[in-house]
């Protein structure tokens, strides 16, 4: 009998952010009013997937490697040059005599993640060996659709969606709202667009892959790294994951603080 992929969880943390400096230290308040950083909240979020070999902080800061050591996080030092978290992943596995068969990056901003979504990933992942990088996409409820096309209308970018084949794999990613839906479209019956969460489980070479090309055109017109992987032939399975019970904000505004902690205290997270 095959044994199971070992897998490993990787958190890429910068300390330099044009819109947010210092953001993995920010201090969040919970539900017992205890200030965890931003960081470390993010390491508590990996920590609830079950079945993963080790959990490691990806970081090129030395503040960012003390605090993470000090609440007992393991740390993987990682050049300056890398441009984007996934570029970080594969700094960091580079450095690792034997790294897992499959790697996760959650990114160091998105400590609502819920671990069923990573689940459903590596899920997928385990069962179609050809799933080389995995993503998920959440339908979006006509609420959430709405929400999108307000921010788009006033110039705002409310977040990234996504199209996607028979198959299931990966077709574009944007910071516009896809497919375009006609004005009249009975968006109450639900519609047919996915918001993409940036999480992502890739096999090794995939990330091998991605490092040896250069920034496509597109990658860097929408600011989505994702898209380099579309560009050079590597598929992106689109896994279709439940909406979360809770709105999975992402810290990348000081003004995002307010709401994810009122998120934390309404689920009574400590």
């Amino acid at each position: 009998m095959t044994a199971p992929p070992r897998i490993g969880i990787i958190i890429p943390a910068r300390y330099a952010s044009s819109r947010y400096p210092g953001k993995p230290l920010a201090p969040i308040r919970g539900a017992t009013g205890i200030a965890k950083s931003l960081i470390e909240r993010s390491w508590l979020a990996a920590r609830a997937v079950p079945d993963v070999e080790a959990i490691w902080v990806a970081t090129d800061d030395d503040r960012i490697a003390d605090a993470a050591a000090a609440f007992g996080a393991e740390v993987l030092m990682t050049p300056e040059s890398c441009r984007n978290g996934t570029e970080r992943c594969a700094a960091a596995i580079a450095g690792l005599a034997d790294p897992p068969e499959i790697i996760v990056n959650l990114q160091g901003d998105a400590l609502l993640t819920p671990p069923e979504i990573v689940t459903a990933l590596l899920a997928r992942m385990r069962s179609e060996k050809d799933v080389v990088v995995a993503t998920p996409a959440i339908r979006c409820t006509p609420s959430l659709y709405r929400h999108l096309v307000e921010d788009q209308a006033q110039g705002r970018v409310g977040g990234t969606t996504m199209v996607f084949d028979a198959r299931g794999n990966a077709l574009y990613f944007s910071k516009r709202v896809i497919p375009h839906l006609p004005i009249d479209y009975p968006a109450d019956d639900g519609v047919p667009v996915y918001l993409h969460m940036g999480v992502y489980a890739y096999r090794t070479d995939a990330l091998r892959r991605y490092t040896a090309a250069e920034p496509c055109l597109l990658e860097q017109l929408e600011g989505l790294e994702q898209l380099r992987f579309l560009d050079i032939g590597v598929p992106v399975a689109a896994v279709q994951c439940d909406p979360p019970d809770w709105d999975v904000i992402e810290l990348n505004n000081p003004t995002d603080l307010a709401p994810i902690e009122e998120n934390l205290k309404a689920r009574g997270v400590e």
